[in-house]
C-alpha cells in the first residue's frame, strides 16, 4: 500500500437521492489507482434510518479507519452514520449537513428553492422522482444529454417523508470535514453549500460544476477525498 493510504484507511462512498452507488463510477478508479480501498454503498433511499443502517452494515466489516464521503442527500446520511468511532473524517460533496435536530428539508427551505425542486414529480402514492427535464437542464447540465437521460430513466423513487427525517447526533461536530462546493449547482443552493462549509469549519474546495460533479469533475472530487485520507492519518 502506498503513501496515499497509510494505516489501511478505507473510503466509504454514500450516494444521493434518486441515485445509486454507480454515481461514483468515475471517482472510484482514481482512488483505486492510489491503492485506497473503497466501498460504495447501495442505499435504499427509503428513509434516513434505512440509509444509515445500510451504511453501518457496509462499514461493519471494515477493521481500520474510515473516511466517509457523501454526495447531496448522502451528506445527511454520513452526518448520522459518521458517529461510528472508526470514522476519522467526513467529505461532503455538494451535500447537505444538518445539525442535531435538523432535517434535510429544514436546510433546503432556509434558502430560495433551486430550479430542480420545481421539477419534482409526485406519483400520488407518496413517492417522488425528478423529471427528465430536471436531470438534463439542472442536475447534470454539464454532462451529455444522452448520458443524463439514462440517469433519469434508472432513478429510484424517493418517499415524500425522507427529507423530513431529523439528525440525532451530527458527526461533523467532532470530526474534521472537507466540503466541495459546486458553484453552478441548480439542485442544492450554492449559498447553502457555502454556509454549511463554513459551519462545519471544513477545508473547502470550489468547483465550477453542476450538482452531479462526481461524474463531471470526478478527478477533482477524488483529489479532495485523497487529501482527506492523507490528512486524517498524518
Amino acid at each position: 500500500m502506498n503513501a496515499a493510504s497509510p494505516n489501511g484507511v478505507t473510503v466509504v462512498l454514500v450516494h444521493g437521492a434518486w441515485a445509486d452507488g454507480s454515481s461514483w463510477a468515475r471517482v472510484i478508479p482514481h482512488l483505486l489507482d492510489k491503492n485506497i480501498p473503497v466501498v460504495a454503498i447501495q442505499n435504499p433511499t427509503s428513509s434516513l434510518a434505512d440509509d444509515v443502517a445500510a451504511t453501518e452494515r457496509a462499514m461493519a466489516s471494515i477493521k481500520g479507519p474510515i473516511v466517509l464521503v457523501g454526495h447531496s442527500w448522502g451528506g445527511t446520511v454520513i452526518t448520522e452514520a459518521g458517529n461510528d468511532p472508526r470514522v476519522k473524517g467526513l467529505v461532503y460533496v455538494a451535500a447537505l449537513a444538518p445539525g442535531a435536530g435538523e432535517s434535510t428539508g429544514d436546510l433546503v427551505s432556509s434558502h430560495p428553492a433551486p430550479p430542480t425542486l420545481g421539477k419534482i414529480q409526485d406519483d400520488g402514492r407518496g413517492y417522488l422522482k425528478l423529471s427528465p427535464e430536471a436531470w438534463i437542464e439542472d442536475v447534470a447540465n454539464d454532462l451529455p444529454a444522452s448520458e443524463v437521460r439514462i440517469l433519469a430513466t434508472v432513478q429510484p423513487p424517493l418517499p415524500t417523508s425522507t427529507f423530513g427525517d431529523k439528525i440525532t447526533k451530527a458527526a461533523w461536530q467532532t470530526r474534521p470535514s472537507w466540503y466541495v462546493v459546486a458553484t453552478d449547482d441548480r439542485a442544492v443552493s450554492v449559498e447553502l453549500q457555502a454556509e454549511l462549509a463554513k459551519r462545519l469549519k471544513a477545508k473547502t474546495t470550489e468547483l465550477k460544476a453542476s450538482h452531479l460533479l462526481i461524474l463531471s469533475k470526478h478527478r477533482e472530487v477524488a483529489d479532495v477525498i485523497i487529501d482527506a485520507v492523507k490528512s486524517v492519518t498524518a
